[in-house]
């Protein structure tokens, strides 16, 4: 007998669970213990599993886009996540936040219910459908890095392994569509689950180990980029050991912010192309010998491709594949060679780097002075504390944050690839049950917060205490220097108000830097309820680096193509 049914097995089944209670068990036993999502008729009987069950929880939100969101940000930290929704109506919904789980390797596991196989006989008009009854799963295949339907329950138990497991060694999101007549289904009790380790090719390994250890030892000023696979692989203390051997240098990127501790003194900052530092960008562009580790260099990570990096010069490592100058390792992976140049007998060396540029304000808070963003972020610079996860929305909630001192590993979450409005609030909620000893900052734009802001709603519910900074420019600031109309404009909300309508919470209006000051000491008093800071901010006022990007990004939007 299989140890994944051993252990459903030891929960309390007399015979073999049923198909829904497998699913149920296979979850926890990769260390899930909430599944985010709104019910529906389609998948009511596995959401009563789920409440009866003392081993997951089921989290109801106010809208799918919502629960996906919160699925990622727990998937992010906890290594696995889930989402549960009903057919098409609540399934599509959750395309978006999918497709970014899939963007920036997050591994959700997407369950929906469905329509029963027997009541699919003659294809009856039933509600909720679409077109055909593969038209979710469909969908679905282009978002994931696995699929199944529930539909045998010869097979279902070995389907959910199949896809769970995808989930984990890819680090992407896997979709399970489970009928609503099969979940209370016994599986296949003689089913035996076998766990097939991958491993990297011996001769590749040894040979890519070679040459990069041959071209760092020759470098004259190496320099490590350490990306996003990093943090979902759990390799943050691997890259720890490497550092503190060879006094290598860390850089991040903007998708992989706090891969590294920014207190440490080897990591250099933030590398992002022209939108960064010029002295991290200037370091980068000018080593002899990069060393990409789990990255994957999109526009916004290069500061729209401003960046140059010379390939030749270059060592990528990633989970599919190793490059290192322009020869191809495809069967040596991130996890195996790190582990190669930690063994290797590498030298450390002195650790000179340029100095580090902290946000730090003169003086705060300046009476009767109107805030900006700067000073607002220089302010909040100081606010993060040990037990802070910083939480931010696309936009200058990123691109301002980006020089926020964040002081221990993955305790800064953003999109900052796929860029979907709306994530951070929700984020905070799968955060914080992830790791209850995280208490978020939350920096969201005002049109961010509109979409998802009254998940705050199940913030209540769950009795957690995010403190939102709701970045008030009046609209949506990214676009404004790139393309400006009243399209860029919303309706400006009493957001302090807030919790007047939630019947709990704290509210702050501020508009100048005492008012920002009293709202983040009363807010750091109040660990019983949400806070929400209102910081209004002339709309023209924006980061740097958002200037840098945007004026990257305008030349694109405003070019029309020639006519033919």
């Amino acid at each position: 007998m299989s140890s994944a049914l051993n252990s459903a097995l030891g929960s309390g089944f007399n015979s073999a669970p049923t198909i829904g209670e497998y699913l149920i068990q296979r979850l926890s036993d990769h260390g899930v213990r909430h599944v985010f999502g709104v019910p529906g008729d389609f998948v009511l009987g596995f959401n009563k599993q789920l409440e009866t069950s003392p081993l997951v929880e089921f989290v109801n939100t106010c809208d799918e886009q919502g629960a996906g969101f919160a699925a990622d940000a727990y998937a992010r930290l906890q290594g696995l996540g889930a989402v549960c929704v009903t057919y098409c109506v609540g399934g599509l919904k959750i395309a978006n936040t999918t497709a970014q789980a899939y963007a920036e390797k997050s591994p959700v596991v997407v369950i929906s219910g469905a329509p029963g196989i027997d009541e699919r006989v003659k294809n009856p008009l039933l509600h909720h459908k679409v077109r055909d009854f593969d038209t979710q799963v469909k969908v679905f295949q282009q978002l994931t890095v696995a699929s199944t339907v529930l539909d045998n329950p010869e097979t279902a138990f070995q389907e959910i392994d199949r896809v769970i497991a995808s989930a984990l060694r890819y680090k992407q999101p896997v979709y399970i569509e489970l009928p609503r007549d099969r979940v209370n289904l016994p599986g296949n009790p003689h089913y035996q689950f076998v766990a097939l380790p991958e491993h990297s090719d011996a001769n590749a390994l040894q040979e890519a180990l070679d040459e990069a250890i041959a071209m760092i030892s020759a470098a004259r000023q190496p320099v490590i980029l350490a990306g996003v696979e990093l943090h979902r692989f759990g390799l943050q203390e691997s890259l720890v050991q490497l550092v503190e051997k060879t006094n290598i240098p860390v850089v991040a990127t903007l998708l992989s912010k706090s891969v590294f501790s920014e207190r440490h003194p080897g990591y250099l900052g933030i590398y992002a192309g022209a939108m960064g530092s010029e002295a991290v960008r200037h370091y980068v562009e000018s080593s002899d010998c990069l060393i990409m580790l789990g990255a994957f260099m999109t526009d916004l990570d290069l500061g729209g491709f401003t960046a140059q990096l010379d390939p030749k010069r270059s060592i990528q490592v990633t989970s599919e594949k190793t490059s290192i100058h322009y020869h191809s390792y495809p069967d040596v992976h991130l996890r195996d060679l790190l582990d190669g140049l930690i063994a290797a007998p590498l030298q450390p060396r002195p650790l000179e780097l340029p100095l580090r540029v902290t946000l730090t304000p003169d003086a705060f808070p300046i009476p009767n002075q109107p805030i900006t963003l700067q000073r607002l972020f220089q302010r909040l610079n100081q606010f993060i504390d040990d037990s802070t996860i910083v939480i931010a929305d696309p936009g200058d909630a990123l691109f301002a944050g980006l020089d926020l001192l964040v002081h221990h590993r993955t305790e800064f979450l953003s999109p900052a690839y796929y860029a979907s409005l709306g994530f951070a609030v929700p984020a905070s909620l799968g955060t914080q049950l992830a790791n209850p000893e995280l208490r978020p900052l939350v920096l969201v734009g005002d049109g961010a917060f509109q979409m998802t802001g009254l998940e705050l709603s199940t913030v209540v519910r769950y009795q957690l205490n995010p403190i939102v900074v709701v970045i008030n420019n009046r609209g949506y600031a990214t676009e404004r220097p790139m393309q400006d109309g009243r399209f860029n404009d919303i309706l400006n909300w009493h957001y302090s108000q807030l919790p007047m309508l939630l019947g709990t919470g704290q509210g702050f209006n501020v508009t100048t830097e005492e008012e920002l000051e009293d709202a983040l000491l009363a807010s750091r008093i109040n660990r019983d309820s949400f806070c929400l800071l209102d910081v209004q901010i002339d709309p023209s006022d924006t980061s740097i680096a958002l200037q840098r990007l945007t004026r990257a990004m305008a030349v694109k939007v405003s070019t029309t193509p020639a006519p033919l």
